[in-house]
């Protein structure tokens, strides 16, 4: 009866899909029923996956699980949105909710998608070249961007990040940082920035920017290490950020930077000798994946682990407990619920197919997985 119900409800929206378009078909969205009720007194709908899909391609896809219908709804863009061409285009890179609006970054296709976050309609599009990821501070979005094209040169030109107004979607400033910037953080009004240098290799970048935000300039560059990456902050207000190292002779490492006793600036206090993909944190622990490259043997290692953030200790060599861990091929993403503590770790497969979503409780034992698009990458929760 329930999804008899389900049929009836969603069929209109299929048919005003596959009507809009005379001359491409509208993939019509797919639903999986998953059994995972929300908590009493819970502040979270559900939530987004972007899906990045293979570059050239134009396979960027967003699926959508509510936890009060329990419908996991895959390839939820096209149907919501059916008169725009192309959908959503080539290679998703991040996402993340702010205010009433979702914010999809679409490295490829130059452009950061913004749809409304409770109906998945497109409100407009903010065109940025070769954007990576989006953060927000003060009614403000900002986008770090390679600026250059998508090509591996030796000649490649230092990156920037655009500032955005969130109001109008329209890029009101501009600061040039280092090469190739990836994930950024904002901690008492300073952005914090991670140079990869990724499309100049060998020589790599090794610096975070720090951007002043009253005036919106770079005021510092802060050595690191090779290659960065991901650059997130803890609830002590202390930045971990990974270095993906050359793939050859110089490893992946986390290192931890925070402001020593009687100065106000950041800087490296540790460095935790472990390969590290892409982490999250819940309550005091950091939860960590990695697929370390290596170009000797040409094959990844994998591996999990926690980290204890006050001690800065591998607490943990496996936060997947019950061995369900064998069934992922390729770790791409992680999040976590912030209120259950529910641990999502998504699954590559071979790039090219459909991915998986698997959805560990907070003990790392295994609850439920889902079928998604292909190369399944970020999540962001939606407060009801």
């Amino acid at each position: 009866m329930r999804l008899n119900l389900l049929i009836i409800y969603f069929l209109p929206l299929l048919l005003v899909a596959t009507s809009c378009r005379e001359d491409e078909l509208v993939v019509p969205t797919e639903y999986d029923i998953i059994n995972d009720k929300p908590a009493t007194g819970t502040t979270i709908r559900g939530f987004y996956l972007v899906n990045e899909g293979n570059m050239g391609s134009n396979k960027c896809s967003l699926d959508y699980f509510d936890y009060f219908t329990g419908l996991y709804a895959r390839n939820f863009y096209a149907e919501r949105n059916p008169n725009v061409i192309k959908e959503l285009g080539d290679v998703g890179n991040d996402i993340a909710i702010y205010g009433s609006k979702l914010y999809v970054v679409v490295n490829c296709s130059h452009k950061v998608e913004v749809l409304d976050a409770h109906t998945g309609i497109r409100l407009g599009q903010i065109d940025i070249p070769n954007c990576r990821y989006v953060k927000f501070h003060r009614g403000k979005a900002y986008v770090s961007s390679y600026v250059g094209p998508v090509l591996i040169d030796a000649n490649a030109p230092k990156g920037a990040v655009y500032q955005v107004d969130t109001l109008s979607l329209s890029v009101t400033a501009k600061v040039t940082v280092g090469y190739q910037p990836e994930e950024m953080e904002i901690i008492d009004d300073y952005m914090y920035v991670a140079n990869s240098g990724g499309y100049r290799a060998p020589n790599y970048d090794n610096t975070i920017s720090v951007i002043q935000m009253i005036d919106f300039k770079q005021v510092q560059q802060i050595p690191v290490g090779i290659n960065l990456h991901r650059l997130k902050k803890d609830r002590y207000n202390r930045l971990w950020v990974t270095s993906r190292g050359d793939y050859l002779s110089r490893p992946s490492r986390l290192y931890v930077l925070e402001k020593k006793p009687g100065y106000n600036q950041m800087s490296v206090t540790d460095t935790i000798p472990i390969a590290c993909s892409n982490m999250a944190f819940y309550g005091d622990s950091l939860y960590f994946y990695a697929t370390e490259w290596n170009n000797f043997n040409a094959s990844n290692n994998i591996s999990y682990g926690i980290i204890n953030l006050r001690t800065k200790k591998v607490v943990s060599t496996n936060f997947i407990t019950d061995g369900s861990d064998r069934e992922i091929a390729i770790p791409y993403g992680i999040a976590i619920h912030p209120e259950s503590g529910d641990i999502f770790v998504t699954d590559a497969k071979n790039y090219v197919s459909s991915g998986t979503l698997y959805c560990f409780d907070r003990f790392g034992r295994k609850k439920w997985s889902v079928r998604t698009g292909d190369i399944p990458a970020h999540i962001a929760f939606l407060p009801i």
